[in-house]
């Protein structure tokens, strides 16, 4: 039997402050609110205090957005998922935004260890009037020391409700997805980030969201493996590949910044947990 948690978060509006309400069950809760950009922005860092995730284990957050409010998801270090002698482990994200209101999921990288059998869900409900930015960055094993994805398989679900779907599996015995230059071509870390809308995006709105994206990518030495589309009128996605985090996270960083000074005339500065 493996662990189960379960997060519920319920951010409301107070004046000009968002607060936030939170019911945990089993290991996976959040700290104390923060306000670093003051009472508008509430800031929430995921805990999961096991450190790991292993087959059997089964974590699900739910978050309710009302109205106005406007909340920064992150988590304090990667979520490692270890190896499984027979039971996948599952992660499970579903967020609801509702009009005028604001979500960042900008948690930091999932790992996978080989051997490990894992599925992360994430499906993302923006209601008309609703907006959010998030990221979601997988490292297949830590081949930089010696511990290289060599079996086990990792399946991702991505979802905007009627906007867009990806679903994807990725095993260590697929060569020809993770070697193959139409895959991975050899690299071992996958990132997507997306800014959505729950209605379409002004077309000269969408082109500055790309070309700030693409701007960043040029600036990058990633410039060859990460580019930004449009595949709905509701969503711009940015996609990369890297062998190692720290320059695709650093390209995620510029990015997360031109995309909140393009479309929310907002600075970025980074959450004190990214600097410790």
């Amino acid at each position: 039997m493996g662990w189960t948690g379960h997060l519920d978060l319920h951010y409301t509006r107070d004046g000009e402050r968002t607060i936030a309400l939170d019911r945990h069950e089993g290991p996976l809760r959040v700290l104390q609110r923060l306000y670093p950009e003051g009472p508008g922005i509430c800031h929430h860092v995921l805990v999961h205090p096991p450190g790991g995730v292993v087959g059997g284990d089964v974590l699900r957050l739910e978050a309710r957005l009302d109205a106005g409010t406007h909340a920064l998801l992150t988590t304090p270090g990667a979520t490692r998922f270890y190896r499984s002698e027979a039971a996948a482990a599952l992660q499970s994200t579903h967020c609801t935004v509702a009009d005028g209101a604001r979500l960042e999921w900008l948690p930091l990288e999932a790992i996978a260890y080989s051997g490990c059998e894992a599925e992360n869900r994430m499906c993302f409900e923006l209601a008309p009037g609703a907006e959010m930015m998030g990221w979601d960055v997988l490292a297949l094993g830590l081949p930089a020391t010696g511990l290289a994805f060599e079996r086990g398989r990792f399946r991702t679900h991505l979802e905007l409700p009627g906007v867009w779907l990806e679903r994807a599996t990725l095993a260590a015995a697929d060569t020809a997805l993770l070697d193959s230059p139409l895959g991975l071509a050899g690299h071992r870390v996958v990132a997507t980030m997306w800014f959505a809308a729950g209605q379409p995006l002004v077309p000269a709105r969408r082109e500055a969201l790309l070309q700030a994206a693409r701007e960043a990518c040029e600036a990058s030495p990633l410039v060859a493996t990460a580019g930004a589309t449009s595949p709905h009128a509701e969503a711009v996605v940015l996609r990369v590949l890297a062998p190692r985090v720290e320059p695709a996270q650093q390209l995620l960083h510029r990015v997360w910044a031109a995309w909140r000074a393009t479309a929310w005339d907002m600075a970025a500065p980074l959450p004190r947990i990214w600097r410790t």
